[in-house]
């Protein structure tokens, strides 16, 4: 039996002797596509190459994608388990063409995998293509011999495919295994049913059009080629299985679960059906945590939350309450590191994140099952549990649907599934990530003039002044100009430039473009599509035009600055994985003139030790004023060498590498210092949370560090003079005077309290009698919230059955305290009769029956809101 590392190895080896690039599989997590929540299918990551906005040294690739489908209109959360073939998590095989071959080659390739290399049946195999599409009838039908019969031709919905409602389109053609009969029985349907008959294990995509917001189709002028297989489907047809979950991709998880779980898989279908959920999902987890997602409460990390609590859950319906599911995580990262190696290093991180989860749930579901009981009060003579109810109860707090169900039948109930799965659907709309973002892509006119213009040469590496070069293109936006007049603004594409254009969190290089007659100056450089490289200039003092020679100066203290702290973000990069483990990755950044920003992943805040820990180690390695180094290698090359690939950024096959000897190895197109040492110092300024999971650090460097270091000793100076301690004992003193106000604002609101208290008096002298009450309502002035409260407490105790409202006035602001009796507080509850009188204030306030509270701004109607009490106790009463 051939395992899955086999299978998806002879696939990717029979592309690449066929001239395809094995392409490593992008993150779970789209680094430059917010249009997608995770990452769903292969071609993903060669969007932009799709699209014309990125052009890369190969035009045929294959990959094995690691993808999730959880959400949008990619939803079968609910089905996994329930079926063979649904997952979370899975593997996508792909094949693709950039503009290169097209159906004949790609059905060609297809055919001669399945029959030849992995020896399917032919006799057994289906194929579809879209009603209209005669040419892929044809080919299959000639060249692959299939018999038309055979060859089904199905409508839009099964066999088009378009990457959003406008652009790139074209129609596929899918391969389906003939199982011979469904469970159903069924033996004379065709591809079309749903009954589980066919299995489809290969789609093809023709992309051949482009589709314009009429709904008119253009042909593209280089039709492309996109293709998706399963890896759990073709390994569950090599390996002689009915389904997935009897995969070798599965049955250890499920081995293992039923181990920690004391359940034998087999035994039912109840527990087999939440082994097998186990299985999946525990892969979602191990793979969503290695690409740095956490779970949170929206986003990527609110799926993660809910699909580990969804397995936690089933772990208890089969009796385990202590921690396991972390344990399963382990095992995924030990079986799948042969072809991730990357999970091995986050082995460790990703057990901690989900075990942490696991407990903290326990809670939750404490929590959920209180306020199913409170929906069964609240169900009425009907006994029917309210479909957007639940669905709060399952949204929210992680409670699963069929465990409300499993408890509703037990207590003779039944629930609104309808309005339930109602809720879903708005929900799933709110969150739909598909390809309506796919206008992300670049005008085609700058598509155009990549195709049209050389590439201009970066001399910026090495020289950076009076380089020469000349004018070939001055833009205006999209329109093309042959002159810039003095004052003018435009783009400019030079054939050599040393200007940096902005990437890789690098921001663009500023300077002077000078000729003869004209000097202009360079605000920006950007890359619009690789290959183009645009200068936004602004014309001091003559006029530039076409063909015209000239000599570029980037600024050299700004393009220095910003080296400096390039280089230090490589170096915080490495200490970052040296001080808080491997896990960390680069989740963003900038780096500027003036400052560097850098994202990452980690599930916690940084503490001072670990924050002090990062700048020691960067220091020290400025100090050790290291040589850098910087070469052209193989990708490959590069990557088994330990480069790490930054974040967001895309890779040719030959890539430049930026290495610390002995500390950081990155892959990195962008400038940097010679020698550590040129550095300086290194200064963290702010550490916060941008995101669940993801933390960021802001840093200085050189001057702008030492300029930060003189102005904190100026301001110790201070305090040390103004404060008569020495700087070493600020701290200590510091901490004595807070603790001194404390104590003396303590013993002052006594005093102020005490005072009150005095002048109040006697609370049942001073109170109305309102409709057989008791009513006292008085300003008190020099007390806060807390006194009024204590004070308040003191004269309804006096009263011992009776209402006290107590009002005070300070800079501008208006604070309000009801107190209620007990015996009274059912019918003249404190909450409502505050919400009468603080409009009265221009405020509002609430609370509970027996105590209440408001504040306003409106100090002038105080008097006015303390006498509408009586009056409002009277009518309450009344």
């Amino acid at each position: 039996m051939r395992t899955s590392d086999e299978i998806r190895e002879t696939f990717l080896h029979y592309f690449e002797q066929h001239g395809h690039q094995r392409v490593k599989s992008s993150s779970l997590v789209p680094a430059d596509d917010p249009t997608l929540l995770f990452t769903n299918a292969g071609m993903n990551q060669f969007k932009d190459v799709f699209l014309g906005a990125e052009k890369r040294d190969y035009r045929r690739a294959a990959t094995s994608q690691k993808c999730m489908r959880v959400s949008g209109k990619h939803n079968d959360l609910e089905t996994v388990g329930r079926t063979s073939r649904h997952h979370t998590f899975f593997e996508m095989l792909g094949n693709f063409s950039f503009g290169d071959y097209f159906k004949k080659e790609a059905i060609d390739f297809a055919w001669e995998l399945c029959t030849e290399v992995y020896g399917l049946p032919a006799d057994r195999l289906r194929a579809t293509v879209f009603r209209e599409d005669d040419e892929a009838w044809q080919l299959w039908r000639d060249r692959a011999r299939v018999p038309e019969k055979w060859i089904y031709r199905l409508g839009e919905k099964d066999n088009f495919w378009q990457m959003g409602e406008t652009g790139p389109c074209g129609p596929c053609s899918e391969i389906h295994y003939d199982m011979g009969e469904s469970p159903e029985g069924h033996t004379d349907c065709n591809p079309e049913c749903s009954c589980g008959r066919y299995l489809e294990i290969w789609n093809l995509v023709f992309m051949q059009f482009d589709r314009d917001a009429s709904g008119t189709l253009t042909p593209l002028p280089r039709p492309s080629i996109d293709t998706g297989m399963g890896l759990e489907r073709i390994s569950c047809l090599l390996q002689g299985v009915r389904s997935n979950y009897d995969t070798d991709l599965f049955k250890p998880l499920i081995r293992e679960a039923g181990r920690l779980l004391g359940v034998s898989y087999g035994a039912g279908e109840k527990s087999d059906v939440s082994l097998r959920i186990l299985a999946d999902h525990s892969r979602a987890c191990a793979f969503l945590v290695n690409d740095g997602v956490v779970p949170a409460n929206e986003g990527r990390g609110y799926v993660l939350r809910k699909i580990l609590r969804r397995a936690v859950r089933h772990g208890k319906m089969l009796g385990r309450e202590e921690p396991f599911l972390y344990a399963l995580t382990e095992l995924v990262c030990e079986q799948m590191s042969g072809a991730y190696p990357e999970l091995e290093d986050s082995r460790e991180y990703a057990a901690r994140v989900v075990r942490h989860e696991e407990e903290k749930f326990s809670a939750t579901l404490g929590y959920g099952l209180q306020l199913l009981e409170e929906l069964f009060e609240s169900a009425g003579e009907e006994r029917v549990l309210a479909g957007r109810e639940l669905f709060r109860l399952y949204d929210t707090y992680g409670f699963p649907l069929d465990l409300s169900r499993e408890i509703a039948e037990e207590r003779g109930f039944q629930l609104d599934e309808q309005g339930f799965y109602a809720e879903m659907e708005k929900q799933r709309e709110r969150a739909r990530a598909s390809w309506k973002g796919a206008g992300k892509s670049v005008s085609p006119f700058y598509q155009e003039l990549a195709a049209e213009v050389p590439a201009a040469e970066f001399t910026g590496y090495d020289r950076i002044e009076g380089v020469a070069g000349q004018v070939l293109l001055i833009l205006r936006g999209e329109e093309r100009l042959e002159r810039l007049g003095e004052g003018e603004r435009g783009e400019v594409v030079l054939d050599h430039t040393p200007f940096y254009a902005e990437a890789g969190g690098q921001v663009g290089d500023q300077g002077l473009i000078e000729t003869g007659e004209a000097q202009v100056r360079v605000e920006d450089v950007f890359s619009p599509v690789a290959g183009l490289t645009l200068h936004r200039v602004r014309v001091l003092h003559g006029e530039l035009k076409v063909s015209d020679r000239v000599r570029s100066t980037v600024f050299a203290r700004e393009r220095q600055r910003t080296a400096r702290n390039h280089t230090a973000t490589h170096l915080m990069h490495a200490a970052l994985r040296e001080v808080l483990g491997e896990h960390v990755k680069q989740a963003g950044s900038l780096v500027a003139p003036d400052r560097l920003r850098f994202d990452f992943t980690h599930y916690k805040p940084l503490t001072s030790t670990e924050l002090r820990r990062i700048e020691e180690i960067v220091n020290q390695k400025i100090r050790e004023n290291l040589e850098l180094e910087t070469r052209i290698e193989d990708l490959e090359e590069a990557v088994r060498g330990g480069a790490m690939a930054l974040f967001g950024e895309k890779y040719a096959k030959r890539v430049r590498v930026v290495d610390v000897p002995g500390f950081s190895r990155e892959l990195c197109g962008g400038t940097h210092v010679g020698r550590t040492g040129d550095i300086a110092l290194f200064k963290i300024v702010s550490e916060s949370s941008i995101s669940a999971g993801v933390r960021r650090l802001e840093a200085i460097t050189g001057a702008d560090a030492f300029e930060r270091l003189l102005e904190s000793n100026e301001l110790v100076q201070r305090l040390s003079e103004q404060l008569k301690s020495p700087a070493a004992q600020l701290p200590e003193t510091v901490s004595r005077l807070a603790q001194e106000i404390k104590e003396k604002t303590r013993q002052l609101e006594q005093a102020q309290l005490k005072l009150a208290r005095s002048a109040a008096g006697d609370a049942r002298d001073e109170a109305r009698e309102v409709q057989g009450i008791r009513v006292l309502a008085r300003r008190v002035d020099n007390l806060d919230r807390s006194g009024l409260r204590s004070l308040a407490d003191q004269l309804c105790n006096q009263l011992g059955t009776g209402v006290v409202v107590l009002g005070t006035a300070d800079n501008g602001k208006v604070s309000l305290v009801a107190m209620v009796s007990a015996d009274l507080s059912s019918r003249i509850p404190a909450n409502q009769l505050i919400r009468q009188l603080a409009p009265l204030v221009k405020g509002g306030g609430g609370g509970k029956p027996d105590l209440a509270e408001a504040g306003g701004k409106d100090p002038e109607g105080l008097n006015r809101a303390l006498e509408q009490t009586y009056t409002a106790v009277a009518e309450m009463a009344g």
